[in-house]
């Protein structure tokens, strides 16, 4: 058994959760800028995703599932993970993104995966509180995937990672191949193999015998 993990904004999506949600806000222009910083490795992860989150104190909640909403799969991903899906590969999500957002993507494509490990953003009185909760603010995606290797009775060795920002080079690393897709200058000597394309991520797993055509 294989597993291969996906990290979400930038990788299986081109949508980015916190600047969709600052839009609402008004703050946009100010997500993307710390969300920049991170994805170079100028600011620490924890710390970027928590001044993101702080700017959208008072969103309502009404507004931030519509935000969601508009969160989509990059083209060839829902193939994808479908693909690997019925090959039995065991298909994961690591995230430092947002559980309501990867959830609605998926829906809309009508596919699912095997496990999603992500953040939240609670809601107080129909308002985002400005806070962030969950196990990838100050975790990191090599010990998410570690203990998903564990809970499936596989080793790292049996593990691809695909990912793009400075906050998957933990799982990049740990992984036993690891691609990049489209990655950040500060990623890209870290990979195995850099892809720009969904079906790419899919020859590279056939290459590898991850997957099997035959």
């Amino acid at each position: 058994m294989t597993v291969v993990a996906f990290d979400f904004d930038g990788t299986l999506s081109d949508s980015e959760m916190t600047v969709l949600l600052g839009e609402r806000r008004s703050v946009a222009d100010e997500m993307a800028e710390i969300t920049d910083r991170a994805m170079n490795d100028e600011i620490g992860y924890a710390t970027s995703l928590r001044e993101r989150a702080a700017l959208l104190e008072g969103l309502s909640e009404a507004d931030a599932t519509a935000a969601f909403d508009q969160v989509e799969l990059r083209p060839g991903a829902a193939d994808l993970i479908e693909t690997l899906n019925e090959a039995g590969v065991t298909t994961a999500i690591l995230t430092g993104g947002f559980e309501r957002g990867v959830a609605a993507a998926l829906e809309r494509e009508g596919v699912t995966v095997d496990h999603i490990v992500s953040n939240r953003l609670p809601i107080t009185e129909a308002e985002l509180t400005g806070e962030v909760d969950g196990p990838l603010i100050e975790g990191t995606k090599d010990d998410a995937l570690a203990e998903l290797a564990e809970s499936v009775g596989v080793s790292l060795a049996d593990t691809v990672a695909v990912g793009d920002g400075a906050n998957d080079l933990p799982m990049l690393e740990a992984a036993s191949l690891a691609i990049g897709f489209e990655p950040k200058p500060a990623v890209e000597p870290h990979c195995d193999v850099v892809v720009s394309s969904m079906a790419a991520v899919e020859e590279t797993l056939v290459s590898e015998g991850v997957l099997d055509r035959s």
